[in-house]
């Protein structure tokens, strides 16, 4: 063995704190500040939105500037599935049937863009993700209402 990688073993093996191992206890800690952290951005945020889930029908009131003018469009359709929980950085997908073609959009849930978010219609849907409906047309594409519908936070 070469006296250079044996040095380099010694040093390994010895008891040298490793930055790595020093911080180990603390990955919860820094992940619990990076929770916190989102939270407060959301709150300062203002924004109320929707219990909304896959299966829903919304109308979703998007800022669109055209040169220097800016308008909201309202975009509705079935969300098919929202991803990233209760982070800033969650989103939500809707599929909508445009002319005869499907069109899905990605929203960010907390984008300064989103004027308004309404749910139109409660769908009782038994999947997290609905990307089957990508395959269906016409009424194997429905989803059944949810008439028993009761709100989580109120």
């Amino acid at each position: 063995m070469p006296k250079r990688a044996a040095t380099r073993l010694k040093t390994r093996s010895s008891g040298a704190a490793s930055p790595l191992r020093n911080t180990a206890g603390n990955w919860r800690h820094a992940m619990n500040m990076i929770a916190i952290l989102e939270a407060e951005q959301i709150a300062a945020l203002g924004k109320k939105i929707p219990d909304f889930k896959a299966g829903d029908t919304v109308k979703v009131g998007y800022k669109v500037t055209e040169g220097t003018r800016s308008r909201v469009q309202n975009y509705e359709g079935v969300v098919i599935g929202r991803k990233g929980g209760a982070t800033i950085s969650a989103s939500f997908t809707v599929r909508k049937i445009s002319f005869g073609e499907g069109v899905e959009r990605v929203f960010p849930l907390y984008s300064t863009n989103i004027d308004s978010i309404e749910v139109v219609r409660r769908g009782r849907v038994r999947r997290a993700k609905l990307y089957y409906l990508r395959d269906r047309r016409g009424k194997s594409a429905r989803i059944v209402e949810d008439t028993n519908y009761k709100p989580l936070s109120e």
